[in-house]
């Protein structure tokens, strides 16, 4: 009798199917043979036919190379951290296609020579911001800070209020990160109030810059006060305002948020903040200020670690010169026509329309609510939408699922919709 297991192919027979091309193609061929190698001993093992083989390849392949799995932002948080925060832009999305090739990012296609890094980022923050004499691009808002305070205080003291000693996401502490620059934190002032003369009393000849942070995932209330940017500019220092968010002129909306501009005018040296928050871009720290301090910036060894990429410039130009992007719009929305929005989601559910508080996220605007609408759905729901496809993460709220429509395009409700009729037939609830 023959050996039914002769009639298994060999794995580089299974690697080399036609119907396999296009995925080696996507994912490479290294993924797809272990994939291959995973189904045959399936298939040696007598739980997967033979016949069967290239199909059960093709079902258990990735969608794609990364890990990373796209996601439905149903929280109504606008820039929230865990899902990547700001989403790019059409036009930054294609203008980061554009730099995946080779690029100019830093060549000079007239002249043949090299040329400045990113210049056309930096023409459009110059631009964005008029009161900027000089501006910088690294890698992220902690190295944007990192950078002015090695800059200005490596070895000397840094002046800063002990209500301005932020923590924000996992553990992390910007005092720690200015003292890991070389230089000593000299507090002032109480956790609820300080005041100017607190910071004059403070320097000396060993001052090197003063900080001033903009709390902004927290706040104090009740008996409290603080020094203003304007009011820091008349003790001849130099002052570096981490502004935080990446806003980049004073918005409405946000009346307590500050931004870059306002900072500039009111006689900062120094303005750092985030790319990938409220200016809705990449991850990114901008940096603007006085052109002296930020030459000096832009030359220190430090600069070359902590530059950015070419992708991120290209996403990051795109952002400042293209259409508004989608932070913006999340921002902005109107809660009628969320409203309305909700209603049709919830009537192809049979489920109910209920209105929403979303939030700024981010270190954005704490305490600011977005009224909006959202749809309510029964809470077990929530851990079977997080792995579907396309995945979809809501929030709890009084027992219930809610899923905001905030922040999800309205390309995507018909999405949105079968996800959740997935995700009821999955559990054996009814789809309507």
């Amino acid at each position: 009798m023959t050996d039914p297991r002769r009639a298994i192919p060999r794995t580089d027979t299974v690697v080399n199917d036609p119907r396999l091309r296009s995925a080696t193609n996507r994912l490479g061929s290294r993924a797809v043979k272990a994939v291959v190698t995973e189904i045959l001993s399936q298939v040696r093992a007598g739980t997967v036919p033979i016949d069967e083989t290239v199909q059960r390849v093709l079902d258990r392949l990735p969608a794609r190379a990364s890990t990373l799995t796209p996601v439905i932002n149903a929280t109504g948080v606008v820039l929230h951290t865990n899902l990547g925060r700001a989403c790019l832009s059409a036009a930054a999305v294609d203008a980061v296609v554009a730099a995946s090739g080779y690029v100019d990012v830093e060549f000079d296609l007239a002249e043949g020579v090299r040329a400045s890094r990113g210049r056309g980022a930096l023409d459009a923050l110059a631009i964005a911001v008029p009161a900027a004499e000089s501006v910088v691009v690294v890698n992220n808002g902690a190295a944007a800070l990192l950078l002015a305070v090695t800059t200005l205080a490596a070895g000397r003291e840094i002046v800063i209020s002990r209500g301005e000693m932020v923590e924000i996401g996992d553990h992390f502490r910007l005092p720690d990160l200015m003292t890991s620059a070389g230089a000593r934190l000299r507090e002032v002032g109480t956790t609820n109030r300080t005041v100017l003369a607190d910071y004059a009393e403070a320097i000396g000849p060993d001052t090197g810059c003063v900080v001033k942070i903009h709390p902004s995932n927290f706040r104090i209330e009740g008996f409290t006060g603080s020094v203003s940017t304007a009011e820091l500019a008349t003790l001849g220092v130099d002052v570096i305002a981490d502004v935080g968010s990446g806003l980049l002129e004073a918005e409405p909306l946000l009346p307590d948020e500050p931004d870059v501009s306002s900072a500039l005018i009111s006689g900062a040296a120094v303005v750092t903040c985030s790319g990938d928050k409220l200016l809705g871009g990449p991850q990114a720290g901008l940096v603007f200020g006085r052109a002296d301090v930020v030459e000096l910036m832009r030359r220190h060894p430090m600069a070359r670690a902590l530059r950015c990429d070419k992708l991120t410039l290209a996403a990051l130009e795109a952002t400042l010169r293209g259409p508004e992007p989608p932070a913006s719009r999340a921002l902005h929305v109107k809660s009628d026509q969320l409203r309305r929005r909700a209603e049709v989601v919830a009537a192809g559910l049979g489920a109910t329309a209920v209105p929403s508080e979303g939030a700024v996220g981010g270190g954005g605007g704490p305490g600011v609510t977005l009224p909006g609408w959202a749809v309510a759905l029964p809470a077990e729901l929530a851990a079977v939408l997080r792995v579907g496809d396309p995945a979809v993460v809501g929030r709890i709220a009084g027992g219930r699922l809610l899923l905001d429509l905030r922040c999800v395009p309205a390309d995507q409700d018909d999405a949105l919709i079968g996800a959740v009729q997935q995700a009821r037939s999955r559990i054996g609830l009814p789809c309507t």
